[in-house]
């Protein structure tokens, strides 16, 4: 198999290049990084629901909508990427998705755990040191080809990943960002700064080639040749331009982030009889944390959705009905033309 150890290239390059090489059916290991930041969002996505686009372009940053689900990410140097490119029947290929993510996603817990963080697997897809995140992934069928994409994080900006999301309010960016801060990790996080500095892009990618080599047999060093150049040339033609990035996306119902699997910000609305209502907070492992509602509601005593805040803190998405009518059942409270109904509507996944 072909292996493509690059180092830094152009943002552009460092997505043209695995999707050339799917669309041309060549199996490879990519590893490189971006040389300057850009913001990447899923196939799926729209970019102006996903993304502040006013802002990127007040501060150059590109935005590129790959052909691999998942969500909106900024990007940049100190994020360090695998690409594998594989036959969709090449037989190393596990039926079953989780098995796939276990299998290949071996190589990056092995790198961590070579250079002092201990990692683990959590299903479906993510690399957990504690209970922190500390590599992204996704995989897409792009051409007759299964693509799997991740990184190695030496460090992460969490302050313009909060801040190149389109978010609904400054106290639902806010929230992004503290919980980015929680549930995200890196390399100079978890390590000494000692022990940090030993490690670059060059001998965490020798690591990481070493581990992928171990499931994928030896492998051919490569650079981009003639054929992939015409091919990247061809793919931008379209892809780096507006009607590629700006297709219509999934119509969402209100505004949802992952920051893990497990781990979303999310804010929803819902237009009830009695006015509108808006709640926004973290849902994690299909519990509820700092619950925020507000709206256009008349509600009595002022202070009656302050105490319901903190009767759902911590509630699990199955009990939210339940709390809901005990709350009624048990509170002095009248919210004039919304009721239990329109508040799991806005509580509930």
């Amino acid at each position: 198999m072909d292996l493509f150890n690059l180092g830094k290239v152009s943002w552009q390059e460092s997505q043209l290049l695995y999707h050339a090489l799917a669309y041309s059916g060549r199996e490879a290991l990519v590893l490189l990084s971006p040389a300057t930041p850009y913001v990447c969002i899923g196939f799926h996505q729209e970019a102006r629901a996903e993304v502040d686009l006013d802002f990127c372009q007040a501060n150059g940053i590109p935005i590129f909508r790959r052909e691999v689900g998942g969500g909106a990410v900024y990007l940049d140097g100190n994020q360090f990427f695998f690409q594998l490119v594989l036959k969709r029947d090449n037989p190393l290929i596990p039926a079953r998705k989780d098995v796939f993510y276990q299998k290949f996603l071996q190589p990056v817990i092995d790198t961590y755990q070579q250079i002092g963080i201990p990692v683990r697997f959590k299903p479906v897809n993510d690399v957990l040191a504690g209970t922190r995140k500390i590599s992204g992934t996704g995989v897409g069928e792009i051409g007759e080809c299964v693509v799997f994409v991740g990184n190695l994080i030496l460090d992460f900006n969490f302050e313009m990943m909060a801040r190149v999301l389109k978010v609904p309010d400054e106290k639902f960016r806010d929230k992004v960002h503290k919980t980015l801060q929680e549930n995200l990790t890196t390399i100079r996080r978890e390590l000494d700064p000692d022990a940090a500095t030993r490690w670059n892009e060059t001998n965490l990618n020798e690591l990481l080639g070493t581990g992928f080599q171990k499931l994928l047999g030896d492998f051919q060093k490569k650079q981009i040749d003639a054929d992939l150049k015409v091919k990247m040339d061809e793919l931008a033609s379209t892809m780096l331009g507006p009607d590629w990035l700006h297709q219509i996306g999934r119509k969402q119902s209100g505004r949802q982030v992952k920051i893990q699997t497990g781990v979303n910000i999310v804010q929803k609305m819902h237009k009830a009889v009695g006015g509108l209502i808006k709640a926004t907070y973290e849902l994690k492992d299909n519990h509820l944390f700092g619950v925020t509602l507000s709206g256009d509601f008349f509600c009595y005593p002022p202070d009656a959705v302050g105490l319901l805040e903190r009767k759902l803190e911590g509630v699990a998405v199955p009990d939210l009905q339940e709390t809901l009518e005990r709350f009624y059942s048990e509170q002095q409270v009248e919210t004039t033309g919304i009721g239990v109904s329109d508040w799991m509507m806005v509580l509930q996944k």
